[in-house]
């Protein structure tokens, strides 16, 4: 067996934001060596590795290179060079997720169909190469309005997503390879983050809930557990363990669902990383998400997934209006708040939306939990000034 602790073994990491920040915690607490890259010199993660690179991870010869000098190689962001990471497996560097993973999760056309493919429930679809066949199709109205767009590549956090209710709306979308989506009258959209190691042992979390701000189309709030039925519960795990057996990933995978209004659950998309939905993980799990990656990837035993505690995490993103050096309003009287925990992600610079951080909330009683995480959310602000 592999040494991995207090040893020569080198773990690489594509993206050095707040993901591979936290991740690089877990690391840091089993003293595993870490090589991080990231295109930005003042990246969150930086500080917490043991290896810092400058690099585009988009870049071919970039990611050969890097993960030339590693053990295993993983990524906090889906924007990494696939051909790369496929060479670097033939050549023997161990990739999780692996290469062909990645590949069907970063179109959103391939995703999609493997999910009919699979008879896994989602939202009718059709599959664009061009703006200009979109068209067509609402021209000649095989495509009817209203519907979700989506760009298949690099979309995520609201950007690369729009609904459409309009051709003037249509007109002004770019020129790129696309999906519509049928609109889905859901009650909640719900996550369920699924681990599963190398040698085929699979966890899930709790189900959670998801509130989103209704401009930014950003995460507002995180449930754990959803205030849903243990019969709707099950169902999502079950479709979620059906998710991951056909995408065949190793590590953290969270598939983010819709439960309709007749109760139906539908999947809407999925992230292989740990993901915002599971921050509440740190605070309120047995084993956090990103310690539960790291397990995965290295192919050690899987930790609990039980909650200790009924959890909720508030994302902190730049307040409108501020863009600038970065200022945490009322942090202090935020920390007075019973169960609070404040997770600052280490961007020096604030603008609208962005994710600067996280605030967990525990408490025995969910309902109670959520009356905090409004306080926190009212009077924790992101600004500059």
């Amino acid at each position: 067996m592999v040494n991995y602790f207090s040893s020569d073994f080198k773990l690489g990491i594509l993206g050095g934001g707040q993901l591979g920040k936290m991740m690089l915690y877990e690391t840091r607490k089993f003293d595993i060596q870490t090589y991080v890259m990231d295109p930005n010199p003042q990246a969150p993660g930086r500080l917490a590795c043991d290896h810092f690179t400058e690099g585009d991870l988009m870049d071919f010869d970039t990611v050969y290179a890097f993960g030339k000098k590693v053990d295993v190689l993983t990524f906090e962001i889906e924007s990494v060079n696939v051909d790369a990471l496929e060479l670097l497996e033939k050549e023997g560097t161990k990739v999780y997720p692996e290469a062909a993973t990645l590949r069907k999760i970063q179109n959103k056309g391939r995703q999609k169909q493997l999910y009919a493919d699979r008879d896994i429930p989602t939202a009718d679809f059709a599959v664009f190469a061009t703006k200009e066949e979109l068209v067509a199709s609402v021209e000649q109205q095989d495509s009817k309005l209203p519907f979700v767009w989506k760009s298949t590549q690099g979309g995520y956090d609201g950007k690369g997503v729009a609904i459409i209710k309009s051709e003037k709306e249509l007109a002004k979308l770019p020129d790129t390879e696309c999906i519509t989506e049928a609109l889905v009258p859901f009650k909640n959209e719900l996550a369920v983050i699924v681990a599963r190691n190398v040698g085929g042992e699979i966890k899930t979390y709790p189900v959670v809930e998801m509130e989103f701000h209704p401009e930014a189309n950003q995460v507002e709030y995180v449930l754990c557990p959803a205030r849903i039925s243990d019969a709707i519960a099950k169902k999502a795990i079950d479709i979620a363990t059906r998710v991951s057996q056909a995408f065949d990933h190793v590590g953290i995978l969270a598939v983010e669902l819709f439960l309709t209004q007749d109760d139906e659950i539908l999947v809407n998309e999925v992230a292989p990383r740990p993901h915002n939905s599971g921050h509440y993980s740190i605070e309120a799990s047995f084993t956090n998400q990103f310690e539960q990656h790291i397990r995965c990837i290295l192919d050690l035993p899987l930790g609990a997934t039980e909650s200790k505690l009924a959890g909720i995490m508030v994302n902190l993103t730049g307040a409108e209006g501020f863009s600038g050096p970065v200022t945490y309003e009322n942090i202090k009287e935020v920390m007075t708040l019973p169960g609070v925990t404040p997770h600052i992600y280490g961007k020096k610079e604030t603008r609208p939306f962005r994710k600067m951080g996280h605030v967990t909330i525990v408490n025995e009683d969910i309902n109670t939990a959520r009356q905090i995480a409004e306080k926190v959310k009212d009077m924790l602000r992101v600004i500059s000034k």
